[in-house]
């Protein structure tokens, strides 16, 4: 089983990309996402970017491996130009993109402009949603319902970091939303994808996976491992500890190898466009009682 890390980020231009694959593989993964420097109206992480300067750094940084090291531009509606930056940016080679509402909702006109570009493309959205520890007021922003608004943009795919911690009922509702929506809406093409990267303390993990995984929703095709690790210097035993905490979890839910399969890696494939695996997702009934 090849596995991924589907939310990494770089925290500073240059670095060594095979430092960084080394760490992976000392972790049991195969290869991760990689999100580039954040754009000057998201200094979360430090000091923002222009755009030319951090697309440029994310794609030197990522075309050593490719299958590996995927590239992912973070990127705010605020930028000048932003729908035509999403153009520019697939045409180079990024694979998808980062946004983090930290001072914008996701269903104001500026996001959906982006939103719509990025569908156009082909290409995912990764969100942060849940609480945002950036030392500002910006919770309000990240409660997951915010992104119901995206039944109303086609043929996007988005997903929801850390589950929205603490609000993952909410997160899953949504998604439980999305798939009654394939029953009333055959056209409705946007589709919902849960990132479970920490987020979640260590005392929440197993209510979490356990509700994911007995809601009664068809989810595991959706559902994306990740870790929230810096590329610059990887936390290999965070990582692999994370991944020993999940599977003793699953394996208390009698979870299939196929599904750890898919979680693991397939699922990320999947949402970057890369594979050519199809899911046919079914929608959610009302329970009989």
């Amino acid at each position: 089983m090849r596995k991924y890390d589907m939310h990494m980020h770089k925290t500073r231009p240059g670095s060594d990309p095979a430092a960084l694959i080394s760490r992976l593989e000392e972790a049991g993964l195969f290869g991760s996402n990689v999100i580039s420097l954040p754009p000057t109206q998201s200094p979360i992480t430090g000091q923002g970017l222009e755009y030319e300067e951090r697309v440029t750094d994310l794609l030197r940084f990522t075309a050593a491996y490719p299958g590996r090291l995927f590239p992912i531009l973070w990127i705010h509606p605020d930028e000048d130009g932003a729908p035509e930056k999403v153009a520019d940016a697939v045409s180079r080679g990024v694979m998808g993109f980062k946004m983090i509402c930290n001072n914008y909702y996701a269903y104001e006109d500026k996001c959906l402009r982006v939103l719509e570009q990025i569908a156009a493309t082909g290409k995912p959205v990764m969100f942060h949603s849940g609480i945002l520890w950036d030392g500002r007021v910006s919770a309000k922003y990240n409660r997951p319902i915010n992104w119901e608004i995206c039944l109303e943009v086609p043929k996007l795919r988005f997903s929801l970091a850390h589950c929205s911690w603490p609000w993952y009922d909410e997160a899953i509702a949504l998604y439980g939303k999305f798939l009654s929506a394939y029953g009333l809406r055959p056209d409705l093409s946007a589709e919902m994808f849960l990132d479970l990267t920490p987020g979640t303390p260590e005392i929440y993990r197993r209510d979490l996976l356990t509700k994911l995984h007995t809601v009664g929703y068809d989810i595991q095709h959706n559902l994306m491992f990740g870790v929230d690790c810096r590329a610059e210097d990887y936390h290999s035993d965070w990582a692999s500890n994370w991944m020993r905490i999940d599977d003793a979890i699953y394996d208390e839910l009698g979870l299939s190898e196929d599904a750890r399969e898919h979680i693991y890696g397939l699922n990320l494939l999947r949402f970057l466009g890369v594979s050519d695996e199809q899911v046919c997702l079914k929608p959610k009934t009302p329970d009989e009682k």
